[in-house]
């Protein structure tokens, strides 16, 4: 965690290290600094003046941060993105390419963007949809701004963006998205106490019974006569080894090295079928 050392003004205690401060307040005059670190290999001082740059642009951060206030997120987790972002942006920022604030800035506002758009979502959703979201939800503060503005419908969101209908409406579904909803959760609408996981499908074994039998179907056809008969009394009729034995006029082992070689055979037919032989 990166802790806020930006109580008072950044850089008020060394005055010859940070210098004046241009139009924002929260955007010092670091260009000296930055060339020194450029210069500095990697060690306990160039440590240090980093993590004075850092201090120093906090408060830039921290005003980033704030746009993206009320969006679920708490202030605080924000300024910690942003900070983040703002290591980042010390880090690989190269003086000779102009000055440190357009860089920062572009560098920051992404991390954050990517804090909402990895870590909000409590459902995966393609980015697609979360780029629909956002522009729906622009379009409709924007439409709205005017005291007592209606609350714009779908054909006027999307002619105010460009966007199809059916586009709007997959933005303004995903403007709620992004907490889930347990399955235990009831039913809206219902006194009967179903809940969400009632209304979910299971697995049906049956699907795995017939590709066995179909696996299986060729490599019983070719089995000779008897053998076939022997399965279908022993696995269809339920009939013991015993009970075959006497029908048939065999002893009750002679039987059941029928059955062994007869399912063995057919099961080495089967997986030799399957794609990649599993069993």
């Amino acid at each position: 965690m990166l802790t806020d050392m930006s109580t008072g003004r950044p850089g008020t205690s060394d005055p010859a290290t940070l210098t004046s401060r241009r139009s924002h307040d929260d955007a010092p005059d670091t260009a000296e600094l930055f060339a020194r670190l450029a210069a500095l290999d990697e060690g306990p001082e160039r440590d240090a003046l980093r993590d004075e740059l850092v201090e120093a642009w906090l408060p830039m951060a921290h005003r980033i941060a704030g746009r993206f206030r009320d969006r679920g997120e708490s202030v605080e987790d924000l300024r910690q993105v942003a900070a983040l972002g703002l290591v980042k942006a010390v880090d690989r920022y190269d003086p000779s390419r102009g000055a440190f604030e357009s860089y920062a800035v572009p560098t920051i506002t992404g991390e954050v963007k990517r804090h909402f758009r990895d870590r909000m979502w409590a459902l995966r959703v393609p980015r697609r949809v979360q780029e629909l979201r956002n522009r729906v939800r622009v379009a409709r503060r924007e439409l709205t701004q005017s005291p007592g503005s209606p609350e714009p419908t779908v054909a006027a969101i999307a002619a105010h963006t460009g966007l199809t209908e059916d586009e709007v409406a997959s933005g303004l579904e995903a403007l709620e998205s992004f907490s889930t909803l347990s399955l235990d959760a009831e039913l809206a609408g219902g006194d009967d106490g179903y809940s969400l996981a009632d209304t979910l499908g299971a697995a049906d074994t049956s699907y795995d019974v017939v590709v066995d039998r179909e696996a299986a179907k060729e490599g019983l056809r070719r089995l000779p006569e008897r053998e076939r008969a022997i399965l279908y009394m022993r696995f269809f009729e339920d009939m013991t080894q015993s009970r075959i034995a006497d029908k048939l006029g065999i002893s009750q082992m002679h039987v059941s090295r029928l059955i062994s070689r007869s399912c063995a055979r057919v099961r080495e037919e089967a997986v030799g079928r399957r794609p990649g032989g599993a069993a």
